[in-house]
């Protein structure tokens, strides 16, 4: 079967690639509908992961968060039509011990190899997951997977103690990890601590929220979320550590591409846990589904950081999508319709 692939092949320059798309008895072919920007995609499509990196992966179609619907299922296993969502995370091997998101043998989409800007998609079906959600919300289910593997694995490894949690950063991550954090943690109060002011208004079922120039100094957690990645987030790490309880846990999520320095003095003195995550498994978006199809109100609250919806038709709107996201406070989305 011949699909199009919608690959960047420089900064800010999209081309159609024909590709073969073979078709065998166990994938599934979907179509996508739904696509997401994310912060990595725009590091590719700006160029600023470098011109060494961006050699070794382009040319390479964008986008990792997206749900589509089943347009051919050779066992029979799925009506076409079926919402799905698509897993980005490829494992190629199984281990015992380390989650499949950290087998560095796994693939991932969109970094590396074809991720889901095309016409179709052939998809493992252990990669898909049904849901019964609006799709223009569904989107998000990637991003809520990253943040239920950093919630699961801050449920196994952090200490009982969770009075307070406090999250820093108020963008996307921030909000869906906090929103995740009150439905996990009903009884537990939870901060969130950012630099927008005007975006703290989205975190109205939040217990407070501050400014991060504005923290009251008698103010303390019991572990925290960083989630601002880039250089700001050896700040965020940095008071954090001031404002954390001995013995509290850091789930770190902000990705930096520079290493950034952190008080490891008050580290060690406190006896801090510094908690790794990246990415998500199976479990993790089965999860994701289950908690956006049993709270109505969390779909209500993800559709209030949808900042744009771009109908896709052509790729000058891929442009129009990629060029508005830099100037949207939360996530833009694609309808697409190519």
């Amino acid at each position: 079967m011949i699909n199009q692939a919608y690959r960047l092949i420089a900064p800010k320059q999209i081309r159609t690639d024909f590709v073969d798309l073979p078709i065998d008895d166990e994938n599934v072919v979907v179509r996508p509908t739904y696509l997401s920007i994310c912060a990595a995609d725009q590091r590719y499509y700006t160029g600023s992961r470098g011109r060494v990196v961006m050699k070794q992966k382009l040319p390479m179609s964008l986008i990792h968060e997206a749900v589509g619907e089943v347009v051919y299922d050779p066992k029979g296993e799925y009506d076409v039509g079926t919402n799905v969502v698509m897993i980005p995370n490829t494992p190629m091997e199984k281990d015992d011990i380390i989650k499949e998101n950290y087998l560095r043998t796994s693939k991932f989409r969109a970094s590396g190899f074809d991720g889901f800007m095309q016409n179709v998609v052939s998809m493992r079906r252990d990669l898909i997951i049904p849901f019964h959600v609006e799709s223009r919300v569904a989107v998000l289910l990637e991003l809520t997977s990253v943040v239920m593997n950093a919630v699961e694995n801050f449920k196994l490894e952090a200490h009982e103690r969770k009075d307070v949690i406090g999250i820093w950063g108020n963008g996307n991550l921030g909000f869906i990890s906090a929103l995740v954090l009150k439905k996990s943690f009903p009884d537990t109060k939870v901060i969130v601590f950012g630099v927008e002011e005007h975006k703290m208004a989205y975190f109205s079922f939040v217990d407070e929220t501050y400014l991060i120039n504005n923290i009251p100094e008698d103010l303390r957690v019991d572990h925290a979320f960083e989630c601002v990645g880039g250089r700001a987030s050896e700040t965020a790490i940095n008071q954090i550590i001031d404002y954390i309880n001995p013995q509290g846990s850091i789930t770190l999520m902000g990705v930096s591409e520079k290493p950034v320095a952190i008080n490891t003095r008050m580290v060690l003195e406190k006896g801090l846990t510094l908690l790794g995550n990246s990415r998500s498994n199976y479990d993790d978006f089965k999860k994701s589904v289950e908690l956006m199809e049993k709270y109505s109100d969390v779909c209500e609250y993800l559709s209030t950081i949808i900042s744009e919806e771009v109908v896709v038709q052509s790729i000058e709107d891929m442009h129009r999508a990629f060029d508005d996201d830099l100037n949207n406070d939360f996530k833009t989305i694609m309808k697409w319709e190519i």
